[in-house]
């Protein structure tokens, strides 16, 4: 249940590979180029990785919309792994009636160097490094609902490469790694404890999520994939007092190019939270910890 493909050529070194593709969420071309690279590039630094190229994929309906609308999604995913110093080298597009875009993007990495999923061990803490809720809100752009200074905001925040904390990995090191995407903070880490065989818990108050999207929860605007989520995962949860149906909503919403996730041993916490905060990821969040194995796999408690 790991982020990437990896395929080991030698006894030091492999190659990562990962995909990701999918239909617009904002209304800028350029914009959902930036956000499409993002999201594709972030599955290779959520194994710790620096991607080393990536190749298009495309399905245009050119029937139905100009050629310029194709230009600017491309020029928005150059635009963005030039940011990343990643060189897309080419790729293939087919005629389709639903317009979708996305990014095969590969590494190359020393195999020592690749964090899976499966390495949290009781004790370490659990770090976030962007906010939540960017499914709710793609959700409320889709019906209208949403002011242009919030979607400015959360455009930024979907495009922002998680290059930085991948850094922060690399340098200081933690003991397991996911980004936190279509799954939702609950579906990850459900897969980061299944794959390691521990427990965890999860601290709703230190969880950063963006306001806007706490208020559509509470009011019920929440996007389908973000209530399956929270119907997977239900049954593994311990679900303290003082945690309500909106913040589950919050810790399950389906994000697009989230942030990461990353279990740390406890004598690393501080200097890769600094770390996290001097190269200027837009969280540095302690959320919860690791536990030991236990009949509920997820606990979750306001404070």
């Amino acid at each position: 249940m790991d982020d990437c493909a990896v395929y080991r050529i030698n006894d030091r070194q492999a190659i990562v590979e990962s995909l990701d593709f999918f239909t617009p969420i904002v209304d800028d071309p350029f914009d959902f180029g930036q956000i499409v690279a993002a999201n594709a590039l972030s599955d290779i630094y959520a194994m710790g990785c620096l991607p080393l190229f990536a190749l298009n994929i495309i399905g245009f309906p050119r029937d139905r919309l100009p050629l310029s609308v194709l230009e600017d999604i491309i020029r928005g995913g150059i635009d963005k792994c030039t940011e990343a110093g990643v060189p897309i080298l080419g790729g293939h597009t087919i005629e389709d009636p639903e317009l979708k875009y996305g990014l095969a993007v590969t590494a190359f990495e020393d195999i020592e160097r690749i964090v899976t999923n499966a390495g949290a061990r009781p004790g370490d803490a659990l770090v976030l490094t962007k906010p939540l809720g960017t499914g709710i809100i793609a959700s409320g752009i889709k019906r209208g609902e949403v002011a242009a200074e919030v979607i400015r905001r959360v455009t930024r925040l979907m495009a922002t490469l998680n290059d930085a904390g991948a850094r922060a990995v690399r340098e200081v090191g933690v003991s397991a790694l996911t980004d936190v995407t279509g799954f939702g903070l609950l579906g990850h880490l459900s897969e980061m404890a299944n794959a390691s065989g521990v427990s965890a818990e999860i601290i709703a108050s230190q969880v950063p999520v963006i306001p806007e999207a706490f208020e559509r929860a509470r009011a019920g605007k929440v996007p389908g994939g973000t209530k399956r989520n929270l119907d997977f995962v239900r049954a593994g949860l311990d679900v303290r007092p003082g945690i309500d149906e909106a913040t589950l909503l919050l810790l399950a919403d389906a994000q697009t190019s989230g942030g990461l996730l990353a279990a740390v041993p406890e004598g690393k916490v501080e200097r890769f939270v600094a770390r996290l905060k001097e190269l200027g990821t837009p969280a540095a969040a302690v959320v919860g910890r690791v536990t030991e194995p236990q009949a509920w796999r997820i606990a979750i408690r306001p404070s």
